[in-house]
């Protein structure tokens, strides 16, 4: 007994420490489909932290599509697809896939963080080593971490740290690099030609998860490697089916028909976990219909993305240069970033405050997700909001002639 009051103290104490230092991360509740703008207790609100990049979190083709699949597929597999059988619709999935990405095959998962869960462990061992950006997600991480290979990680996107990491790892049997296309929290991208020629020079192999730029990147949506022009050189691919392609849950591996074959093998969050619900891989099929028959997305979110990002940079905020629709809004101070996030919530103006040990310490941010979905009208109304709470909590100086001001 003595235990478990000790254990809930020791609970309550770091609750209230997370509290003190203005890192608590609170989750608004909303009562509408995810959208531009959406509703919540407190009334409508626009729309700026959502993964919603192409806007078909709601779109009627995809919800009518999902609705179909729940029909005549029902709600769910009940197990793991090798014990219980595969779908028909999964399997046509990872063939759409395939195809969109211009690999040989697919592997569904329940969600991309299953799919770098899931790799490492699988392909490499005590005789490899891999070798991760110091900014990768989370989930490569953690993925990594399950696995015997030795790791090495080099300094963000800093070409010359890989080169000693790979150097430092000539005698490996394989040498992968991982990193992200995309870079969640600050939106810039990782410099993949010159991951592949270091790749090349060094007999390495070149691992990307390109969660924030499936379907939307690049000239058609095909992600970081059709951005850069470089898919051919790319070994392995994991992405997800929960941000711009319908924005669900789910995600994948892709890339030679061999990598494939052993992951549904050896895998374990493949073997051991229920795949995709019918419903989702319906709509997620629909969706990259829309995707294929529809380009003008892709350009709408990128004139959304390069409009908001030129009127808040002229305004005064600091925000990293770039093209992704990401856009971190650089505020450093912890309560600082979660007071002026609670006042941009209670103008109408829906975004999250990014703190410790999401960002590290002194590097807190809000940061704004743009939409292809997103009117002018909705962008100008952020804007003018930012730039009022920021004047507010003195964050930028008076100038004259400021747009939105």
């Amino acid at each position: 007994m003595a235990t478990t009051e000790n254990f809930i103290s020791w609970l309550r104490s770091e609750l209230q420490q997370i509290r003190d230092s203005g890192m608590w991360k609170d989750e608004r509740v909303i009562v509408s489909p995810q959208g531009s703008s959406v509703s919540t207790l407190d009334g409508e609100v626009v729309n700026l932290c959502a993964n919603n990049y192409l806007g078909l979190a709601d779109d009627p083709e995809i919800v009518q599509a999902a609705v179909e699949g729940l029909q005549e597929r029902g709600f769910g597999m009940a197990s793991v697809r090798f014990i219980c059988g595969t779908q028909d619709l999964h399997k046509t999935l990872e063939q759409r896939i395939a195809r969109f990405l211009g690999t040989e095959d697919a592997i569904l998962y329940t969600s991309c963080f299953d799919a770098n869960g899931g790799l490492f462990e699988t392909l490499l061992g005590p005789d490899d080593c891999v070798i991760s950006d110091a900014l990768n997600h989370a989930s490569i991480i953690d993925g990594v971490r399950l696995c015997k290979a030795e790791r090495k990680i080099y300094r963000h996107a800093d070409m010359a740290d890989l080169e000693q990491r790979l150097r430092e790892a000539s005698s490996k049997r394989f040498r992968m690099i991982a990193t992200d296309g995309v870079f969640s929290m600050h939106g810039d991208l990782a410099p993949l030609p010159e991951i592949c020629d270091l790749a090349e020079k060094y007999g390495a192999l070149v691992m990307v998860d390109d969660s924030h730029a499936t379907g939307f990147l690049g000239p058609t949506g095909r992600g970081t490697p059709e951005y850069f022009n470089v898919a051919s050189r790319i070994d392995i691919l994991t992405s997800t089916l929960g941000k711009a392609i319908g924005g669900a849950s789910g995600g994948f591996t892709t890339g030679r028909a061999e990598l494939v074959a052993l992951l549904r093998q050896r895998s374990r969050p493949y073997l051991f976990s229920n795949s995709v619900a019918p419903v989702i891989v319906a709509g997620t099929l629909k969706a990259l219909d829309i995707i294929e028959r529809h380009p003008e997305l892709v350009r709408k979110l990128a004139e959304n993305t390069a409009f908001f990002r030129q009127e808040m940079t002229a305004a005064g905020f600091n925000i990293q240069e770039g093209v992704h629709p990401i856009v971190p809004i650089m505020l450093g101070d912890e309560k600082l970033t979660v007071e002026m996030a609670r006042r941009l919530n209670e103008r109408g103006i829906f975004v999250v405050g990014f703190s410790y040990p999401v960002v590290p310490r002194g590097q807190a941010r809000i940061r704004v997700q743009i939409s292809a979905s997103h009117t002018r009208e909705q962008l100008e109304r952020a804007i003018r909001t930012f730039v009022e709470v920021a004047n507010e909590l003195g964050l930028l100086e008076r100038r004259a002639g400021k747009s939105f001001r």
